[in-house]
């Protein structure tokens, strides 16, 4: 099944937490039903990567919530009140100028966590944080994740390389997005997120990705037709599939496989 995928919508009326969200939610179908009894908290690779005991003091703590497109999970300058570990859904990282112009610093998916400022002391941050693809998540209250991060175990371990990871991908986005072309920013960022899904087909809008990577619209629509010409993706009436991924490889630039690298070498994803 394709992915959905929207562009950031900035305006206050369309900023909506994950908790009101859920507080309005309709009655549960068979589908979404389905869909939470598949969920599992291994499915998170840093939690999955924690001990049995340290899993088994986490786990009550631990709340599974839907993530829909479009949540906003922290804005700039606010009080961060939960971490959130995506299970099937994507967070972007996003910073919005004055001018109200933006670009994705950073993503997050089941590879790691929404929050770290929780416990290196910020507790704020200048970034904003938006659901781009809509999933689940495993939700700890702020206070509950300093109380298990300061026993000073396996949570706090791999939390702090996790943060290493991010700053790589940070880092490396910046790098990128001054250095590199659109082509090879786009098949970065493509290749990013199918990292962090099961399917190679991507539902979106060339403004999405304009807002992501920070560039022109039509941009991107250049660059996603080169892709396509040389059989890399499949693009039409937005939809994209990943036809080559080996020859998508290429088209990147090294940003993307130092991203993945490090964040193999710090948690032991492969």
């Amino acid at each position: 099944m394709p992915v959905s995928i929207i562009p950031p919508v900035l305006n206050p009326d369309s900023r909506k937490s994950a908790a009101a969200n859920s507080a309005a939610a309709k009655p549960k179908g068979a589908f979404i039903l389905a869909a939470e009894k598949a969920q599992n908290p291994s499915l998170n690779y840093l939690l999955d990567t924690l001990p049995a005991a340290d899993m088994a003091l986490l786990s009550e703590h631990l709340e599974l919530v839907p993530l829909r497109l479009g949540d906003m999970l922290y804005e700039p300058n606010t009080q961060l009140q939960h971490a959130y570990f995506p299970t099937s859904a994507i967070v972007s990282l996003h910073y919005v100028t004055a001018s109200g112009a933006s670009a994705e610093i950073s993503g997050v998916g089941n590879e790691g966590m929404v929050g770290i400022s929780l416990f290196t002391g910020g507790n704020t941050t200048p970034s904003s944080a938006m659901v781009h693809t809509s999933g689940y998540a495993y939700r700890l209250e702020r206070a509950q994740l300093k109380t298990e991060f300061n026993r000073n175990g396996q949570l706090q371990q791999i939390l702090l390389r996790y943060t290493q990871a991010l700053i790589t991908q940070v880092s490396q986005t910046a790098a990128c997005n001054r250095h590199h072309s659109v082509e090879q920013q786009l098949s970065r960022w493509l290749l990013l997120t199918l990292d962090r899904i099961t399917s190679g087909e991507f539902v979106l809008t060339q403004e999405l990705v304009a807002n992501m990577l920070g560039v022109r619209r039509e941009s991107v629509t250049a660059a996603a037709a080169s892709l396509q010409d040389i059989g890399c993706i499949s693009y039409r009436r937005g939809h994209i599939s990943v036809v080559n991924r080996k020859d998508l490889e290429k088209c990147s630039c090294e940003c993307y496989a130092v991203v993945r690298k490090e964040t193999q070498r710090l948690l032991g994803i492969s």
